[in-house]
């Protein structure tokens, strides 16, 4: 997740480094070369010896909806000693997702230590992972599954204050075709989503966490990050592919034109 949201950063025109974790196997290599070649400075990734790439089958449905199937291997060491901590003051914001929590803490809690957004993409994870990094970030921005994984039943409006309650981060969720909602403080806000009819929705989370992250780093306000990347979202839904179908700034900029 954090690497298809690295790419749509640099599609719209942010600098991004992502590090991360692959095999030194012919995978891993095609892996950061495919980042390298979409302008990501993969240069702190990390290449583990003897060790498989992770790697994902995914279905789509005809209505643009999908399944994904991920293989990670679990000789992948997931210790987080590596990471240079030390370069994280160079960055207007940090994002980790919930796939390496080992890594995801490090980060979040050196950004936060600085005084940097620490953005968590919450996705679908275990209950206890999810737990445990919402304190570490100071955005805790869900997918719709994934507060339904950590919540069932509960509506998304009272699990965001669920969730909010022990800590004082921002807190969201994405709705899809519902839009952004989250809470601030005591306050909650809610901007909606561009009506498109979907292509394709693999990835489109991604796509959203990179352009939200992007325009906190240009010092955007909630609502305009948000309204931004909704409309990032909305057009990698209207093309087949996952982070292939991430826009440019120019794109987005023009959709958020034509919405005014």
């Amino acid at each position: 997740m954090a690497a298809n949201a690295a790419v749509a950063i640099a599609r719209l025109g942010g600098h991004v480094e992502y590090w991360g974790r692959v095999a030194d196997d012919a995978l891993g290599r095609r892996i950061l070369a495919e980042l390298r070649a979409e302008g990501v400075d993969v240069s702190n990734a990390r290449r583990i010896p003897g060790a498989r790439s992770p790697c994902t089958s995914i279905l789509v449905s005809d209505a643009g909806e999908r399944l994904i199937c991920s293989f990670t291997d679990s000789a992948i060491d997931p210790d987080p000693s590596w990471l240079p901590r030390s370069r994280i003051e160079q960055f207007d914001v940090i994002m980790a997702d919930v796939r390496w929590p080992q890594g995801a803490t490090v980060v979040l809690d050196a950004a936060r230590r600085l005084d940097r957004p620490a953005l968590l993409d919450a996705d679908v994870a275990p209950p206890d992972v999810i737990r445990a990094l919402v304190p570490h970030a100071t955005h805790v921005l869900f997918s719709e599954a994934g507060l339904e994984a950590l919540m069932p039943g509960t509506p998304p409006s009272a699990a965001l204050r669920r969730v909010q309650m022990p800590t004082h981060a921002i807190v969201g969720v994405t709705l899809g075709p519902a839009g952004f909602l989250w809470r601030e403080g005591a306050d909650e806000h809610h901007v909606a989503a561009p009506v498109i009819a979907a292509v394709d929705t693999l990835a489109a989370g991604d796509v959203w966490h990179g352009a939200f992250a992007l325009a906190l780093a240009e010092r955007r306000s909630l609502n305009d990050a948000a309204r931004f990347a909704n409309a990032a979202a909305a057009l990698k839904c209207l093309r087949p592919g996952g982070r292939r179908g991430a826009p440019t700034r120019d794109e987005v900029e023009a959709a958020l034109s034509s919405m005014q």
